[in-house]
């Protein structure tokens, strides 16, 4: 869950105030000693801040935590710089500042209002412990508050709405953040280098995106020291581009009061994919930052989400708020009533209409029920979909009703919506992509009644190099325990090479083996490889399985299906919902699920969110660093021999 930026602090009552942290905001999966932690664009915290993992280990609950890591001084004040630059002990204390609870002992804690969590979390901390320390909150006046944090030199202040529920992806006016400084994170779009200038670079340009396009927000020359920009400049070389990111061109030799005749400078594009933060004056009329200066880079924060903020309006003034009536579980996000709801996710407003339309008719599951499951299990799906063409497959009417794809968005989504230009081999016109980027382009898809969400291998920031490889096991005509066996036995080929895999149902009738390739192959060498597991798996078990494209030579056996592994290939997404009778879910499994038994039934719209609590993302490593193809193909090579001979 999201602050919204206040433009100043305030004071009301039903409201608490927290310390703004100057750290990386951290999701901690807990399991009984078992740790995973997050950062806000899903990278592992694993290993960079070990200290912080070997806490977590020794608290033994089984809980989701959200909180902060920072580093603190001798007198406890955070040092975001020192965290950056964060390599062991001697670089300053690192503490896990934990302010909320998400989950609790197989329960879900985020539709208790916000004094009810802390109180559990509070009841829930480790005692004595240097490094998991509690973040205190304060019922108290706010402006008196935040003039504190503004003596301490902190960051700033967060108010939160003591009733407030969570909810996760979604920046909400319940909770604001109010800033001691001016402070944004800001996307790096290239840098300048002055001439007869000794410095690797003289200043970075930089931008923030506004409807999908990166604006110019300033140029940054000061900050740095010469070694920072030393290692800045060897994280710059592989994304050097030549045209500029920017929606216009920036004027870098412009010249104002102060510098009325500036050095000449020559610019030097780069893909804008790095995050910075920055600190400066104000702000002017046309969106230029005066005085930037820089303050560290963001390791933690997707370029995609660096968004203009503007400041919200302050709560009105009035008696304290009421406890909320919450929704009983079984009604859902959109409950039963109203034919049309609005909902605001990721700040944006999206309309749900015709709720009651039957979806799935044996079964009476309707459109209500499809967009509550999407918006419950969104933590679970967004990381297989998010910065992916999707190609939307629509069903306005149900899974009896005609149905249709539909690729181009260009005039008919939302200004906020993400796209991709492409062009049709067919058609001059240029086209757009829709690109899932957060939880509200899902809901906004699935209002379009796609039931199923279909995105690319690769994102669009690589088109080329896709995340993984796929092994599709199609029955056609052959039975459901014949795939099974199948997948055992590509299971057992992977394995003796060395090669990591996960199964998943198709939520149809076959079965899915993903190889996390980590986006350092291209789509041919993905079909290449793919082929030779394929051959390895057929001379096994070639009685019941077929490598022939051709449906007429394959012989009534079921096909191993390489050929997926091509760009614009789409696939059913890990926790995709299929529109098929039962409203059954392309569910990634464990290995040992995979035997006889093993039913597309098993795994449905109504008891997917329970599993996925219990069991958490199995499919998680394939979004992992990927395999060493090369290494892979001579451990294949090696069993094709043992094989042979």
């Amino acid at each position: 869950m999201l602050a919204t930026l206040a433009a100043k602090p305030f004071s009301e009552p039903g409201w608490l105030y927290e310390i703004k942290w100057d750290g990386y905001r951290t999701l901690a999966y807990l399991q009984t000693g078992a740790v995973e932690m997050r950062s806000r664009n899903n990278t592992t915290f694993n290993e960079k801040y070990f200290p912080v993992l070997k806490a977590l280990e020794k608290w033994k609950v089984n809980a989701v935590t959200d909180g902060e890591i920072v580093v603190i001084d001798g007198q406890g004040m955070p040092q975001f710089n020192a965290l950056q630059n964060w390599r062991s002990e001697a670089d300053g204390q690192l503490v896990y500042y934990v302010f909320d609870l998400l989950w609790l002992n197989g329960k879900d804690t985020t539709r208790l209002p916000l004094m009810q969590r802390k109180s559990l979390l509070r009841r829930l901390m480790p005692v004595d412990n240097s490094i998991i320390r509690f973040s205190e909150d304060f019922v108290t006046d706010g402006i008196d508050f935040f003039q504190q944090a503004v003596k301490l030199k902190l960051e700033g202040i967060i108010a939160k709405k003591t009733d407030s529920l969570y909810y996760p992806g979604v920046r909400s006016k319940e909770w604001l953040k109010i800033k001691t400084a001016a402070r944004e994170e800001a996307v790096i779009g290239g840098f300048t280098r002055n001439e007869d200038s000794s410095k690797p670079f003289s200043s970075l340009l930089v931008g923030v995106y506004e409807n999908g396009k990166l604006q110019y927000t300033g140029k940054i020359g000061t900050g740095f020291s010469q070694e920072q920009q030393q290692e800045l400049l060897q994280r710059f070389r592989p994304l050097i581009r030549k045209t500029t990111p920017f929606a216009a061109l920036p004027d870098i030799n412009k010249p104002n009061r102060f510098r009325p005749n500036p050095p000449k400078a020559t610019a030097t594009w780069l893909k804008p994919q790095l995050v910075c933060e920055v600190s400066f004056r104000e702000m002017t009329p046309d969106g230029v930052m005066r005085h930037p200066s820089f303050i560290a880079m963001r390791e933690d924060k997707p370029a995609k989400e660096v968004t203009r903020e503007q400041a919200a309006e302050l709560p009105e003034t009035g008696p304290p708020a009421k406890p909320r009536n919450t929704k009983r579980k079984d009604e859902g996000w959109l409950p039963p009533g109203e034919e049309t709801q609005v909902r605001t996710i990721n700040g944006h407003a999206l309309k749900f209409t015709h709720l009651s339309k039957v979806f799935w008719p044996e079964e009476q599951y309707t459109k209500r029920d499809m967009l509550n499951y999407y918006h419950e299990i969104a933590p679970y799906i967004l990381p297989y979909l998010k910065d992916r063409p999707q190609s939307m497959n629509r069903f306005p009417n149900g899974i009896t009703g005609e149905s249709f794809y539909q690729k181009d968005v260009s005039g008919k989504a939302p200004e906020w919506v993400h796209t991709l230009p492409y062009t049709s081999p067919k058609e001059i016109r240029e086209k757009e992509l829709l690109i899932c980027g957060d939880e509200a382009s899902l809901m906004y898809m699935a209002s379009l009644a796609c039931i199923e969400m279909n995105p690319w291998s690769s994102r669009w920031q690589q088109p080329d190099y896709p995340d993984w490889c796929i092994i599709d096991l199609d029955p056609d005509n052959t039975t459901f325990e014949q795939v099974i066996t199948a997948a055992q036995v590509t299971h057992r080929v992977l394995e003796n090479a060395g090669i990591g895999s996960c199964c998943k149902t198709s939520g149809s009738t076959g079965l899915h083996i993903y190889i996390p390739l980590g986006a350092k192959y291209t789509y041919d060498q993905s079909r290449e490889f793919a082929r030779i597991i394929a051959q390895l798996v057929h001379a096994e078990i070639p009685d019941i399985t077929s490598i022939e494209r051709k449906t007429a030579m394959r012989k009534r056996k079921m096909y191993i299906d390489f050929l997926q592994n091509r760009a614009k290939a789409t696939v059913a997404a890990p926790y995709s919902l299929r529109p098929r009778p039962g409203a059954t879910v392309s569910m990634p499994l464990h290995w040992e699920e995979v035997k006889k038994g093993l039913s597309m039934k098993n795994f449905n719209i109504r008891n997917t969110a329970a599993r996925l609590r219990s069991t958490g993302d199995l499919f998680k490593p394939v979004l992992g660093k990927g395999i060493n193809m090369q290494r892979a193909v001579a451990n294949l090579e090696k069993a094709y021999r043992k094989l042979s001979s």
